[in-house]
């Protein structure tokens, strides 16, 4: 009688992987199957400890414990382990000259007022120097589209957003904007800061234990959205900012990066809203891609137009 041999590793992968083959559900059985998969091999390849797996499990479970309305570690670590820029990129992929996507990270709030061009977002913020933002939205073509709603927020010059700030009670440093028929936004706001992430947990635990910092290069952050178009989450960041190169949360693309220019002496559209020297000025461009269901229309458009010129031409 043969004797029966032990239990590898390798079984009891095999085992988990077989039980979770007949998840009904396609997608959820092919996530769950490619989790198993990776999540089994990387354990194997570090021969992880019971005493880092606990420590592992004490680290997820902290997390979970300091997360509420206005923090988010989960999100955090998925972010500063470049998880969120990843699915960000297959998620949102872009064709040439459309404006590129990044995180939306873990500040945005809902009930930002909409503001005329020109709307203050920083009023409350009396340290920063007074910045003009400006630009268009436009298609693919550079054509403009009339009342894309542009959703924009930014930490004060403290390093903090709102909801960070347990002095305010208040929505502060948060806008929305539309375009005009020329596709033209104007938002007044501070200068951008750099700011650390919060660290006080386990992901900045994580990240001195790495060798690395906490902080983001600074930046402003905007949806825009239009009908007929798909949205774009994003940032414009400060081309002098040193953190360019090494973002807490890998955010930074080279097609985000723009100048914000100082001015000592004021003109143009600081003087029309009161705007005393000295001050900032960036200008950026937004373009966006039509919806799915509009580019198939245009492609299909374009198919039978084509198809009737080759009739047309028999």
């Amino acid at each position: 009688m043969a004797m029966p041999h032990n239990k590898t590793e390798e079984d009891i992968t095999a085992e988990v992987l077989q039980r979770f083959e007949q998840t009904p559900d396609p997608r959820l059985r092919q996530i769950m199957l490619g989790l198993i998969k990776h999540l089994h091999a990387f354990v194997k390849e570090v021969e992880l400890t019971e005493a880092e797996w606990f420590q592992a499990i004490e680290i997820l479970t902290e997390a979970g414990r300091m997360c509420t309305d206005k923090r988010q570690e989960f999100i955090l670590f998925s972010d500063t382990l470049g998880v969120s820029m990843v699915v960000d990129l297959i998620a949102h992929r872009k064709p040439d000259g459309a404006t590129e996507s990044t995180v939306f990270g873990p500040f945005h709030r809902l009930g930002a007022p909409e503001l005329p061009a020109g709307g203050n977002i920083a009023r409350l913020d009396k340290a920063g120097p007074p910045t003009l933002v400006s630009g268009r939205v436009l298609n693919l073509d550079d054509e403009p589209i009339e009342g894309a709603l542009l959703d924009v927020w930014q930490a004060q010059s403290s390093g903090l957003y709102d909801s960070q700030d347990e002095s305010l009670n208040e929505l502060h440093m948060r806008g929305k904007f539309r375009s005009d028929a020329e596709g033209r936004y104007l938002v007044r706001t501070v200068l951008p800061v750099n700011y650390p992430i919060p660290s006080d947990g386990p992901v900045g635990r994580m990240l001195r234990a790495t060798g690395r910092h906490p902080w983001r290069p600074a930046h402003i952050h905007f949806v825009i959205s239009a009908d007929g178009y798909e949205p774009v989450t994003t940032h414009i960041f400060d081309r002098t900012d040193p953190y360019l190169g090494s973002d807490a949360v890998f955010a930074v693309k080279d097609s985000l990066i723009c100048d914000f220019v100082r001015h000592e002496s004021a003109a143009g559209e600081a003087v029309r809203l009161g705007i005393d020297p000295p001050y900032y000025t960036a200008e950026f461009d937004f373009r966006l891609k039509p919806a799915a269901e509009q580019r198939t229309n245009v492609l299909d458009a374009q198919r039978r137009l084509a198809a009737l010129g080759a009739r047309a031409a028999e």
